[in-house]
Formats: structure tokens, C-alpha cells, sequence
């Protein structure tokens, strides 16, 4: 019985194949965009959570200010070099610790120029940000206190100035101040937050002090824990140590942050996760209405086909036969359509990930429930149709024109 009301489903499909066409596109476009932006979502997500990993989960940033409502303003007093020195004689369990400076600047070689980002700092950044140079030498001591201009740049910046010639050797000019390069970094990409990573231009903090800057104020502190050691006590020393230099009595709000990466990692994944959930619920009320699409022309068809109805009807045939024969066509519409949107999904996914240079993570989850919301979709939607077929009058049915 089921069997031939799938072949007359299909038989149907295929005598109003147009309009069975238009019937099922809600489905189509509600099944595709759930998971095409829940999988361009997880891909996003798992690239977050791999660049955060070559981070280190063992990574902590001090900053001056406490952020949002209701906190001490971001404006607090800069961290300094001595707090920097303090921190590096007091703390314990301490890898690396690299303290930055960042100025927007015009960089220029010859004819060619472009505005990149310059930081100041020492060579514990390569060790904190995991970077390794391509090509070069880290600072010496001696640039790092006697305050040369010597000059690390990203790939991006090298390309931009130097094309195809040597980088290493010859200077370039920050603003007023002219540079040497010493080292190229080796190429990132582009960070999870679309930025380039390699546009930047790394020099020693005591030059960037004098000749950029022209102030002695640092705005981060990067910590990298010694492997094995917790992190939440480096950070509580480094609270308890940064509150005694800062003055902050007991019972008073620090003017100062002192953030995990895991912390960090796991509020940008979040933010990532509901996200992604909410631009499925937006597209999964296209489910919605692909499913009164099918109700409409489920009705229109029961309209079409009441003498054949009444034919059935009066040849002995039963309600519930009736009934299955109109549910079952609107079921394997929905499905068709699940069918259809789940391959235009995966591959709208497909080509977004590539396009944003994301993972391709396909949720099977999320697959079998679009299709099961489909089938669903289909009963629902089909049922009120089917049933009003059932419930013809034969003989009022043998009359209709």
C-alpha cells in the first residue's frame, strides 16, 4: 500500500513538474542556507580555535583599564618599562614576556610607500606569538638597549617595498626616522579577524619610544607561562604584584587587566557558536514558509482532482487510503526538496570556506536534521490537505466540475 502511494506521489510530481518545482524551492533555500551558514559557521569557528592554539593556551595579556559597562575607563595610566622590570625579577614560571608599543605609520622605500603598523618590543615577541623568521637575525642587546633603529618586517610589508630585490641590509624610513632591516618574518596570513598579519614592522621599544612614539608608555604585556605551570596562579601574581606598583588599596577595582587566552578563546568561539546559530534560526523560517507553500498547492491539487477523489471514493476505496495517498505526496516533496537543499548547501558551503580560506566542517548532525525537519515539514504541512481529500462526499464529489 505504501509502495503505491509513492508511485502515485511520483506519477503526480511528474504529471506538474513545474509547479512541483516551485512547491519544494522553499524547502530547497531553507535546507541549503541552515547548512550552508551553520558549516562556513564551524569552519570559522575551528579557525579561531587553531589560531588561538599556536598561540598558546598558555598565554596572558596585560593591558592598562578594565573593559565594559560600568568598568574604570580603558584610559588608565599606561603600564611602564619598570613594571615590565618588576614583573620579569618577581614572577616565577615565566617562559617569555614581551612588552609592545603600536604606532600607524607611513613606511617608504624609494617611490614606493604604504601605511603598516609599527610595533615596538624585544625579541621575547617572536617567542610569545610563535613566530620565526624567514629570513635575518633577531635584535642584538646592544639595539635593544642602545635604542637603534634596526627594523623586523612582515611579508606583506617586504613585498609592498622590496618586490623581488634583498630586504636584509637596506633601510627604509618610518616616517622621518630611517631604518635597517634586519630580519623578515616568517608569512601568517590573515588573522581570524580578517586583518593582515603581515603587515607589520617590528624595531626595538626603547627606539620606538624615542623616535616614534615620544613617550616611554607601553599598552601590552604579553606573558607565556613555562610549560607546566598553571596559569591562573602566574595571573594571580601578576594581579597581586601589578596592584601593589599601581597603588590599588584592598576593596578597589583594578585599573588594570590581566586576560587568559583560554579566556579569550573560549569567548570568541562562543561568539562564533551564537552567531552561527542565529543565522540558522533566520534561515530555518524559510522553512516555515516553504512548508505553507506546500499546503497551498496541496490544496489547489485536492481542488484539481476531486472527481478523481470521488471515482476512488466510489469504487470502495477507503478514507485512510485517501488520506495516506495525499500525505505521502506532500512528504516526498519535502524530501526531494531536503534532498536537493542539503547538496546546494554543502556546496554553497564549499565554496564560501574556499573563498574565506575557512575549514570545510560538515556537521553530519545538522544534515540529518534538515532532512528529518524536511520529511516533518512535509506531514505537518501536508496533513490538513490530505485529510480534507479523506473526507470528501462521493457523491457531492462526482458532481464537482
Amino acid at each position: 500500500m505504501l509502495i503505491e502511494a509513492i508511485r502515485l506521489a511520483l506519477r503526480s510530481i511528474r504529471r506538474n513538474a513545474m509547479r512541483s518545482f516551485l512547491t519544494v524551492l522553499g524547502i530547497v533555500i531553507g535546507v541549503g542556507a541552515v547548512i550552508a551558514m551553520v558549516t562556513i559557521g564551524n569552519g570559522t569557528t575551528a579557525k579561531v580555535k587553531a589560531e588561538m592554539a599556536r598561540l598558546g593556551s598558555n598565554l596572558l595579556f596585560v593591558s592598562p583599564g578594565q573593559f565594559g559597562p560600568g568598568r574604570a575607563s580603558a584610559d588608565a595610566k599606561a603600564l611602564t618599562v619598570r613594571d615590565v622590570e618588576a614583573m620579569r625579577r618577581e614572577l616565577r614560571g615565566v617562559k617569555a614576556m614581551a612588552p609592545t608599543a603600536q604606532k600607524s605609520q607611513t613606511v617608504v622605500r624609494g617611490a614606493e610607500s604604504r601605511v603598516t603598523t609599527v610595533t615596538g618590543t624585544d625579541n621575547d615577541y617572536l617567542a610569545t606569538q610563535d613566530w620565526a623568521l624567514k629570513a635575518g637575525r633577531p635584535f642584538l642587546d646592544s639595539e635593544l638597549r642602545g635604542g637603534r633603529a634596526a627594523c623586523i618586517i612582515g611579508e606583506t610589508v617586504r613585498d609592498k617595498l622590496f618586490g623581488l630585490e634583498e630586504a636584509i641590509g637596506h633601510a627604509i624610513r618610518l616616517g622621518n626616522v630611517s631604518c635597517e632591516v634586519i630580519g623578515v618574518l616568517e608569512p601568517k596570513g590573515q588573522s581570524s579577524f580578517g586583518t593582515d598579519q603581515d603587515d607589520t614592522v617590528l624595531m626595538p621599544l626603547r627606539a620606538f619610544h624615542r623616535r616614534l612614539a615620544g613617550n616611554t608608555e607601553i599598552r601590552r604585556v604579553m606573558v607565556s607561562a613555562a610549560d607546566g605551570t598553571d596559569t591562573a596562579k602566574v595571573q594571580a601574581d601578576l594581579e597581586w604584584l601589578l596592584r601593589e606598583r599601581r597603588g590599588i588599596g584592598p576593596g578597589k577595582e583594578d585599573d588594570f587587566s590581566v586576560r587568559d587566552m583560554t579566556q579569550i578563546a573560549q569567548a570568541q568561539a562562543g561568539t562564533t557558536a551564537m552567531l552561527t546559530g542565529l543565522l540558522a534560526a533566520v534561515a530555518a523560517v524559510s522553512l516555515l514558509v516553504g512548508g505553507i507553500g506546500i499546503m497551498n498547492i496541496m490544496l489547489v491539487s485536492v481542488t484539481e482532482r476531486t472527481r478523481e477523489i470521488g471515482i476512488r471514493l466510489a469504487i470502495g476505496a477507503l478514507e485512510r487510503q485517501v488520506l495516506s495517498q495525499f500525505l505521502v505526496e506532500a512528504v516526498v516533496l519535502s524530501l526531494l526538496g531536503g534532498l536537493v537543499g542539503i547538496l546546494l548547501g554543502l556546496g554553497l558551503a564549499g565554496l564560501a570556506t574556499r573563498a574565506l580560506d575557512v575549514p570545510f566542517t560538515v556537521d553530519p548532525m545538522i544534515v540529518l536534521v534538515a532532512f528529518l525537519f524536511s520529511a516533518i515539514v512535509g506531514v505537518v504541512f501536508g496533513y490538513f490537505p490530505a485529510r480534507r481529500a479523506a473526507r470528501l462526499d462521493p457523491i457531492e464529489a462526482l458532481r464537482h466540475e
